[in-house]
């Protein structure tokens, strides 16, 4: 079989104008070409760094690609997974229906076996900075998820803190959250200096870095800093785990067996969900068209030209990659 019958690979990602974040994702494109030698793999953005989605995809087609599995490099589906990739996918399948193209979605990474162990891991090789002395059942674990405006997604970040909390035996665990949602980061840590503990643990639970994860080692800091008495440590965020990268590829292989389903029981565009019963049934489209591309912190000209094929009117959008839909 040739590289162009075997199904293709697109991996979408959000994007970011943090150019170290944009590097780190496209080092999952690498692994996957690695793991995947004998097949076409290529990446796109939703929003500022490029390329993005269709162009990534227009590279595939040019190439000779007719099946082609597209993966969101997303932790949980919210409504980027949900709405944003999806209405960009739907897109290129009603553009290239002629061409004989097909394009096939698969699922978030989510709540997975192996995703958690790969938190283990990066907490694991944090707690070093403890010394030999140092006892889990003495530290707070602070787990920071992205936050969404999506409660079924911040609630998998609640069951994940637990998981490894419980899991690996720590005196207590907190989740908290970067923003969109609550509890922010230093709110939550100030709330829980009250439990007492002396040793503390701050993991974003994040795929690359970027900002936000920036954002949160600061709020590390500053705690630190106005607790001297509290000694506070920063576990690495996931990146490329071998773990991670597993998981990845289960999630193509489901796709292509058509066996990865989205878990729809609690989501908030199809059943009444407290808080979000005017979600139900709304359309599936996206809302980052006015900055596809629109480039990162190392680009001097941010102008928002859109000529591709795929693009539509603009939306409203807070020019940063802090937000969620």
């Amino acid at each position: 079989m040739s590289e162009a019958q075997k199904p293709a690979i697109l991996i979408c990602g959000h994007g970011s104008r943090d150019v170290d974040a944009v590097r780190e994702f496209d080092q999952l494109a690498a692994h996957m070409k690695k793991r995947f030698p004998d097949r076409l793999c290529e990446s796109g953005f939703l929003e500022f760094a490029k390329p993005m989605i269709a162009t990534g995809a227009d590279k595939l087609v040019e190439q000779g690609a007719k099946n082609i599995t597209a993966i969101p490099g997303m932790l949980m589906a919210a409504g980027h997974a949900k709405n944003d990739i999806p209405s960009e996918i739907n897109e290129l399948n009603a553009h290239y229906k002629e061409n004989g193209v097909h394009f096939s979605y698969g699922r978030d990474l989510g709540v997975h076996p192996k995703m958690l162990k790969a938190a283990e891991a990066r907490i694991t090789e944090a707690e070093a900075e403890f010394g030999d002395d140092f006892k889990r059942e003495e530290c707070l674990l602070v787990v920071v998820g992205r936050g969404a405006s999506d409660s079924d997604a911040n609630s998998n970040i609640c069951k994940i803190t637990r998981m490894l909390e419980e899991g690996m035996g720590f005196g207590w665990g907190i989740t908290c959250f970067s923003g969109v949602t609550s509890p922010l980061v230093d709110v939550a840590l100030e709330k829980a200096h009250g439990l007492g503990f002396k040793k503390v643990i701050v993991f974003p639970y994040f795929l690359f870095t970027g900002r936000l994860v920036k954002k949160i080692y600061a709020w590390a800091d500053d705690y630190a800093a106005a607790h001297t008495d509290v000694q506070v440590v920063k576990a690495p965020y996931l990146n490329d785990h071998e773990l991670v990268i597993d998981t990845f590829v289960e999630r193509m292989l489901e796709t292509e067996n058509g066996t990865g389903n989205m878990n729809c029981q609690l989501c908030q565009y199809r059943v009444q969900i407290v808080g979000s019963e005017n979600k139900v049934g709304t359309p599936q489209q996206g809302h980052h068209h006015h900055v596809r591309g629109s480039g990162t912190d190392d680009d001097h000209d941010h102008g928002h030209s859109h000529s591709h094929h795929h693009s539509h009117d603009d939306n409203a959008h807070d020019d940063n990659d802090s937000h969620e839909h």
